[in-house]
């Protein structure tokens, strides 16, 4: 019989996540009321310690990029996110997992840290150019799109500690296994 690279079990972790984190991002900037800086922080400090709680759960390249899949296909479905954002979503995990396995590999025990880090910083440039090539006509936008991104990025690299804080605690527990 023929092994498969994912099993079941990391399967549904990756789509319980996935689903939990579009959940409870949408709880977070609900209740924040738009655009608060401390919604915006708290939301991507939220996902991000999820991320690289998954990540070292499921430390198989590809992880994220099944990940991603399934959060932009939550995010459609649920929100009706626009289908846009799901080529540079793909594509931002895509890179993010080539940094990885250039960076040493998924069994490296940063190799989480790297993924969520790349992934964050990869996901919102090319958000960023995205939000240009729309506003291409009145370019000084764009900046205050800038200001808006940097405050949630403050929130994505406070999370990557968290993470690692998060992950160790559930190693502890005997939850992660390696």
């Amino acid at each position: 019989m023929k092994k498969r690279y994912f099993n079941c079990r990391e399967l549904v972790v990756i789509g319980v996540f996935a689903a939990s984190v579009k959940v409870v991002t949408m709880i977070i900037a609900l209740a924040g009321g738009g655009l608060n800086p401390v919604s915006l922080i708290l939301k991507n400090l939220v996902f991000t310690t999820l991320m690289v709680v998954l990540l070292y759960k499921v430390r198989k390249t590809g992880a994220l990029t099944l990940f991603s899949l399934v959060s932009a296909l939550i995010s459609f479905v649920l929100l009706g996110g626009g289908i846009t954002s799901i080529p540079s979503s793909l594509l931002s995990a895509m890179l993010t997992e080539l940094c990885v396995i250039l960076t040493g590999g998924c069994k490296r025990s940063y190799a989480p840290v790297v993924g969520a880090f790349f992934y964050d910083l990869i996901s919102k440039t090319a958000s960023l150019r995205v939000s240009y090539i729309m506003v291409r006509e009145t370019p000084g936008v764009i900046f205050m799109v800038v200001g808006i991104v940097a405050i949630g990025y403050i929130g994505s690299l406070l999370g990557l500690g968290t993470g690692v804080y998060c992950a160790r605690e559930l190693k502890h527990a005997g939850i992660i296994n390696r």
